[in-house]
C-alpha cells in the first residue's frame, strides 16, 4: 500500500516559483505541486486538458476571452488547445495533474525538468 501524501509538507521542502515537483502519480498522470508568483508565459497544452487547484493563496488564470480568478480549494481545468498565462500576485500553492511528462509550457524546449520530492 502506497504512503499518504502531505500537499504542504511537499511544499515545505523547496523553494522557488513556477517549478513543479512530483509528489505521486495514478493512471499515468503525475500529481504536482507548485509555487506561483508573478506571471507565467502564454501557452497552450494541445494534447491535454491543464488542471489547477489551489491550496493556498489566490491565483487568476488569464485566457483570451476573460480571466477566471480561484481561491482556496477551488478547481479549474482549461482545456486542451486553449491559450492561458497563470499569474498570482502574491505567491500561491497549487495542485496540478497533468499526464507524465507534459511540458509545463506545452513546449519541452523551455520546460521546467521533471523533479520528484
Amino acid at each position: 500500500m502506497a504512503d499518504k501524501i502531505n500537499l504542504a509538507e511537499k511544499l515545505s521542502l523547496f523553494e522557488g516559483h513556477w517549478q513543479p515537483r512530483v509528489v505521486g502519480a495514478f493512471n499515468g498522470h503525475d500529481l504536482m505541486v507548485v509555487k506561483l508568483q508573478g506571471q507565467f508565459p502564454w501557452h497552450k497544452h494541445d494534447d491535454t486538458d491543464d488542471f489547477f487547484q489551489v491550496l493556498k493563496g489566490e491565483m487568476i488564470i488569464r485566457l483570451r476571452d476573460g480571466d477566471v480568478a480561484l481561491k482556496e480549494g477551488e478547481i479549474y481545468v482549461v482545456p486542451k488547445g486553449v491559450e492561458h498565462a497563470p499569474y498570482a500576485e502574491r505567491e500561491a500553492h497549487v495542485l496540478l495533474i497533468e499526464p507524465r511528462g507534459t511540458p509545463n509550457t506545452g513546449d519541452p524546449a523551455t520546460a521546467a525538468p521533471r523533479r520528484e520530492i
